[in-house]
Protein backbone atom coordinates (compact mmCIF):
# COMPACT_ATOMS: atom_id res chain seq x y z
CA UNK A 1 0.00 0.00 0.00
CA UNK A 2 1.18 3.65 -0.90
CA UNK A 3 2.18 6.04 2.04
CA UNK A 4 -0.09 8.95 2.45
CA UNK A 5 2.08 12.23 3.18
CA UNK A 6 1.45 14.67 5.62
CA UNK A 7 0.68 17.16 3.16
CA UNK A 8 -2.26 15.36 1.66
CA UNK A 9 -3.29 13.85 4.87
CA UNK A 10 -3.79 16.97 6.74
CA UNK A 11 -6.36 18.81 4.22
CA UNK A 12 -8.10 15.47 4.89
CA UNK A 13 -7.96 15.73 8.01
CA UNK A 14 -9.33 19.58 8.12
CA UNK A 15 -12.05 18.45 6.84
CA UNK A 16 -13.32 15.79 8.74
CA UNK A 17 -12.37 17.95 11.73
CA UNK A 18 -14.85 20.47 10.23
CA UNK A 19 -12.52 23.09 9.29
CA UNK A 20 -13.40 25.72 6.85
CA UNK A 21 -12.66 25.12 3.16
CA UNK A 22 -10.26 27.70 1.90
CA UNK A 23 -11.68 30.48 0.06
CA UNK A 24 -8.52 32.48 -1.46
CA UNK A 25 -9.12 35.57 -3.63
CA UNK A 26 -6.75 36.63 -6.33
CA UNK A 27 -7.25 40.08 -7.66
CA UNK A 28 -5.83 41.32 -10.67
CA UNK A 29 -5.72 45.10 -11.09
CA UNK A 30 -5.61 47.47 -14.02
CA UNK A 31 -6.06 51.01 -14.75
CA UNK A 32 -8.49 52.09 -17.05
CA UNK A 33 -11.66 50.56 -16.34
CA UNK A 34 -11.61 52.42 -12.82
CA UNK A 35 -14.01 54.91 -12.37
CA UNK A 36 -12.61 58.50 -13.18
CA UNK A 37 -10.17 57.73 -15.43
CA UNK A 38 -11.31 58.44 -18.79
CA UNK A 39 -7.65 60.00 -20.33
CA UNK A 40 -4.41 58.55 -21.28
CA UNK A 41 -2.73 61.05 -18.58
CA UNK A 42 -4.60 59.28 -15.78
CA UNK A 43 -3.52 55.27 -16.29
CA UNK A 44 0.08 56.73 -15.70
CA UNK A 45 1.55 55.40 -12.43
CA UNK A 46 2.86 58.82 -11.49
CA UNK A 47 -0.92 60.11 -11.31
CA UNK A 48 -1.37 60.51 -7.60
CA UNK A 49 -5.46 60.70 -8.75
CA UNK A 50 -5.34 57.37 -10.35
CA UNK A 51 -3.71 55.83 -7.34
CA UNK A 52 -6.12 57.26 -4.92
CA UNK A 53 -8.68 56.36 -6.87
CA UNK A 54 -7.63 52.41 -7.69
CA UNK A 55 -6.72 52.23 -4.12
CA UNK A 56 -10.26 53.47 -3.02
CA UNK A 57 -11.82 50.80 -5.15
CA UNK A 58 -9.36 48.20 -4.53
CA UNK A 59 -10.05 48.39 -0.80
CA UNK A 60 -13.67 48.48 -1.54
CA UNK A 61 -13.63 44.98 -3.20
CA UNK A 62 -11.22 43.55 -0.57
CA UNK A 63 -13.76 44.70 1.95
CA UNK A 64 -16.63 42.90 -0.04
CA UNK A 65 -14.50 39.88 -0.44
CA UNK A 66 -14.00 39.42 3.25
CA UNK A 67 -17.68 40.71 4.33
CA UNK A 68 -18.78 37.31 1.60
CA UNK A 69 -16.38 34.82 3.62
CA UNK A 70 -12.97 34.98 1.89
CA UNK A 71 -10.42 33.59 3.86
CA UNK A 72 -7.33 35.37 2.19
CA UNK A 73 -6.97 38.06 -0.64
CA UNK A 74 -3.92 38.43 -2.67
CA UNK A 75 -3.91 41.02 -4.66
CA UNK A 76 -1.48 41.47 -8.02
CA UNK A 77 -0.28 45.37 -8.82
CA UNK A 78 -1.21 44.62 -12.44
CA UNK A 79 -0.64 47.70 -14.43
CA UNK A 80 2.21 48.77 -16.05
CA UNK A 81 5.32 47.07 -14.19
CA UNK A 82 3.40 46.73 -10.87
CA UNK A 83 4.07 50.71 -9.86
CA UNK A 84 0.47 51.80 -8.93
CA UNK A 85 -0.46 49.96 -5.80
CA UNK A 86 1.38 50.62 -1.94
CA UNK A 87 1.30 47.98 0.89
CA UNK A 88 1.24 51.41 2.89
CA UNK A 89 -2.95 51.92 1.94
CA UNK A 90 -4.24 48.84 0.84
CA UNK A 91 -6.60 47.31 3.17
CA UNK A 92 -4.47 45.84 6.33
CA UNK A 93 -6.15 42.07 5.62
CA UNK A 94 -4.93 42.23 2.25
CA UNK A 95 -1.07 40.47 0.52
CA UNK A 96 0.15 42.38 -2.48
CA UNK A 97 2.09 41.44 -5.38
CA UNK A 98 4.43 43.53 -7.60
CA UNK A 99 6.76 42.32 -10.49
CA UNK A 100 6.00 39.85 -13.16
CA UNK A 101 3.93 36.80 -12.14
CA UNK A 102 5.67 34.75 -14.81
CA UNK A 103 3.10 32.35 -17.62
CA UNK A 104 1.52 31.08 -15.10
CA UNK A 105 0.35 33.54 -13.01
CA UNK A 106 0.10 31.97 -9.75
CA UNK A 107 -3.16 30.55 -10.88
CA UNK A 108 -1.77 26.81 -9.59
CA UNK A 109 -1.80 28.01 -5.83
CA UNK A 110 -5.60 26.91 -5.44
CA UNK A 111 -7.54 29.98 -5.84
CA UNK A 112 -11.07 29.58 -5.24
CA UNK A 113 -11.72 32.43 -7.65
CA UNK A 114 -10.55 35.34 -9.65
CA UNK A 115 -11.60 38.59 -9.80
CA UNK A 116 -10.67 41.92 -12.14
CA UNK A 117 -10.49 45.22 -10.86
CA UNK A 118 -10.30 48.18 -13.22
CA UNK A 119 -10.49 46.18 -16.14
CA UNK A 120 -10.48 47.46 -19.48
CA UNK A 121 -12.30 45.77 -22.58
CA UNK A 122 -10.38 44.10 -25.49
CA UNK A 123 -8.65 45.63 -28.70
CA UNK A 124 -11.09 47.07 -31.34
CA UNK A 125 -14.27 47.26 -28.94
CA UNK A 126 -16.61 50.02 -29.27
CA UNK A 127 -17.60 52.03 -27.61
CA UNK A 128 -14.95 51.10 -24.75
CA UNK A 129 -12.66 53.14 -22.71
CA UNK A 130 -9.04 53.13 -23.81
CA UNK A 131 -10.07 49.61 -25.28
CA UNK A 132 -6.72 47.30 -25.85
CA UNK A 133 -5.23 44.05 -26.01
CA UNK A 134 -1.85 44.04 -23.60
CA UNK A 135 -0.39 46.69 -24.82
CA UNK A 136 -2.02 49.75 -26.89
CA UNK A 137 1.35 50.47 -28.29
CA UNK A 138 2.42 47.14 -29.39
CA UNK A 139 -0.70 45.03 -30.17
CA UNK A 140 -3.39 46.09 -32.73
CA UNK A 141 -5.21 42.63 -32.71
CA UNK A 142 -5.54 39.07 -30.80
CA UNK A 143 -7.24 36.32 -31.81
CA UNK A 144 -7.80 33.24 -29.22
CA UNK A 145 -9.01 30.57 -31.86
CA UNK A 146 -10.36 32.98 -34.08
CA UNK A 147 -12.04 35.20 -31.90
CA UNK A 148 -10.80 39.03 -30.63
CA UNK A 149 -9.71 38.79 -27.21
CA UNK A 150 -7.55 40.37 -24.45
CA UNK A 151 -6.75 40.04 -21.07
CA UNK A 152 -10.15 39.20 -19.58
CA UNK A 153 -10.48 35.97 -22.30
CA UNK A 154 -6.66 34.83 -21.98
CA UNK A 155 -6.60 35.63 -17.91
CA UNK A 156 -9.85 33.52 -17.59
CA UNK A 157 -8.88 31.09 -19.73
CA UNK A 158 -5.69 30.34 -18.06
CA UNK A 159 -7.37 30.43 -14.63
CA UNK A 160 -10.05 27.67 -15.85
CA UNK A 161 -6.85 25.55 -16.96
CA UNK A 162 -6.21 25.40 -13.46
CA UNK A 163 -10.24 25.09 -12.71
CA UNK A 164 -10.47 28.35 -11.04
CA UNK A 165 -13.37 30.25 -12.10
CA UNK A 166 -13.66 34.34 -12.78
CA UNK A 167 -15.73 35.48 -10.11
CA UNK A 168 -15.56 38.96 -10.28
CA UNK A 169 -15.20 42.20 -12.72
CA UNK A 170 -15.43 45.84 -12.04
CA UNK A 171 -14.98 48.28 -15.22
CA UNK A 172 -16.79 50.30 -17.72
CA UNK A 173 -19.56 48.04 -19.50
CA UNK A 174 -17.69 47.24 -22.49
CA UNK A 175 -15.35 45.28 -20.11
CA UNK A 176 -18.16 43.33 -18.57
CA UNK A 177 -20.10 42.57 -21.60
CA UNK A 178 -16.67 40.83 -22.75
CA UNK A 179 -16.71 38.66 -18.70
CA UNK A 180 -19.80 37.85 -19.30
CA UNK A 181 -19.65 36.61 -23.09
CA UNK A 182 -17.72 34.07 -21.39
CA UNK A 183 -18.34 33.43 -18.26
CA UNK A 184 -22.33 34.61 -17.61
CA UNK A 185 -23.06 34.05 -13.89
CA UNK A 186 -19.88 35.78 -13.13
CA UNK A 187 -20.60 38.95 -10.80
CA UNK A 188 -19.80 42.39 -12.51
CA UNK A 189 -19.85 45.90 -11.62
CA UNK A 190 -19.71 48.79 -14.22
CA UNK A 191 -18.67 51.78 -13.06
CA UNK A 192 -18.63 53.91 -16.20
CA UNK A 193 -20.54 54.13 -19.43
CA UNK A 194 -17.79 54.58 -23.03
CA UNK A 195 -19.04 57.63 -25.10
CA UNK A 196 -15.84 57.36 -26.91
CA UNK A 197 -11.63 56.28 -26.73
CA UNK A 198 -10.70 58.88 -24.15
CA UNK A 199 -14.55 59.83 -22.86
CA UNK A 200 -16.67 58.53 -20.11
CA UNK A 201 -19.91 59.14 -18.14
CA UNK A 202 -18.43 57.56 -14.89
CA UNK A 203 -19.88 56.73 -10.78
CA UNK A 204 -18.62 58.73 -8.26
CA UNK A 205 -15.63 57.15 -6.68
CA UNK A 206 -17.53 56.45 -3.00
CA UNK A 207 -20.53 55.32 -5.50
CA UNK A 208 -18.47 53.02 -7.21
CA UNK A 209 -16.13 51.80 -3.87
CA UNK A 210 -20.19 51.03 -2.84
CA UNK A 211 -21.18 48.99 -5.89
CA UNK A 212 -18.24 47.35 -5.82
CA UNK A 213 -17.38 46.09 -1.98
CA UNK A 214 -21.35 44.88 -2.64
CA UNK A 215 -20.87 43.04 -5.68
CA UNK A 216 -17.75 41.53 -4.74
CA UNK A 217 -19.35 40.31 -1.67
CA UNK A 218 -22.41 38.32 -3.54
CA UNK A 219 -19.71 37.07 -5.82
CA UNK A 220 -18.64 34.82 -2.79
CA UNK A 221 -21.75 33.24 -2.83
CA UNK A 222 -21.08 32.35 -6.38
CA UNK A 223 -17.93 29.99 -5.59
CA UNK A 224 -18.82 26.39 -6.53
CA UNK A 225 -21.57 27.93 -8.89
CA UNK A 226 -19.47 29.77 -11.41
CA UNK A 227 -18.28 27.44 -13.90
CA UNK A 228 -14.31 27.88 -14.98
CA UNK A 229 -13.69 29.26 -18.70
CA UNK A 230 -12.19 26.01 -20.20
CA UNK A 231 -10.94 26.01 -23.88
CA UNK A 232 -10.71 22.16 -25.18
CA UNK A 233 -8.77 21.01 -27.80
CA UNK A 234 -6.20 22.58 -29.89
CA UNK A 235 -5.72 26.41 -29.55
CA UNK A 236 -4.14 29.31 -31.88
CA UNK A 237 -3.34 32.94 -30.35
CA UNK A 238 -2.52 34.97 -33.18
CA UNK A 239 -1.05 38.70 -32.53
CA UNK A 240 -1.00 41.55 -34.92
CA UNK A 241 1.06 44.27 -33.81
CA UNK A 242 0.92 47.68 -34.62
CA UNK A 243 3.18 49.19 -37.34
CA UNK A 244 6.01 50.51 -35.14
CA UNK A 245 6.44 46.23 -33.98
CA UNK A 246 6.57 45.11 -37.67
CA UNK A 247 8.94 41.69 -37.42
CA UNK A 248 11.70 41.17 -39.02
CA UNK A 249 11.78 38.59 -42.09
CA UNK A 250 14.86 37.42 -40.27
CA UNK A 251 13.81 36.06 -37.11
CA UNK A 252 13.59 32.23 -36.90
CA UNK A 253 10.87 30.85 -34.53
CA UNK A 254 10.51 27.80 -32.28
CA UNK A 255 8.30 25.24 -32.99
CA UNK A 256 4.70 26.16 -32.78
CA UNK A 257 5.59 29.62 -33.13
CA UNK A 258 5.22 30.97 -37.11
CA UNK A 259 5.57 34.36 -38.86
CA UNK A 260 2.75 34.97 -41.19
CA UNK A 261 3.37 38.25 -42.40
CA UNK A 262 4.97 41.15 -41.13
CA UNK A 263 2.73 42.22 -38.53
CA UNK A 264 1.22 39.01 -38.20
CA UNK A 265 2.43 35.74 -35.95
CA UNK A 266 0.94 32.43 -34.75
CA UNK A 267 1.49 30.60 -31.58
CA UNK A 268 -0.54 26.94 -31.77
CA UNK A 269 -0.51 24.37 -29.30
CA UNK A 270 -2.11 21.09 -28.67
CA UNK A 271 -4.39 22.56 -25.63
CA UNK A 272 -4.44 26.29 -24.26
CA UNK A 273 -1.50 25.77 -21.69
CA UNK A 274 1.22 25.17 -24.65
CA UNK A 275 0.02 28.00 -26.92
CA UNK A 276 -0.17 30.46 -23.87
CA UNK A 277 3.27 29.29 -22.68
CA UNK A 278 4.32 29.57 -26.32
CA UNK A 279 3.17 32.90 -26.01
CA UNK A 280 4.22 34.33 -22.66
CA UNK A 281 7.32 32.86 -22.89
CA UNK A 282 8.53 34.24 -25.73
Amino acid sequence: MRRITLSLLLPLLAVAAGAQPRKAVFIITDAEGVAGICRQSLTETTSSEHQRLITGELNAAIRGFFAGGATEVVVWDGHDGSQTLSVLTIEPRAKLIHGSLGASMLLERGWAGVAFLGQHARANRSPAVMAHSYSSLGIQKMTLNGKEAGEIETRAALAGWYGVPVIFLSGDQAAADDLKAIVPDAETAVVKEAIGYYACISMSAPEAQALIENKARASMAKIGKVRPYKIDGPVTLEIEVTTRSTLSPQVSYPPGVERLGPRLIRYSGKDFMEAWTRYAGR
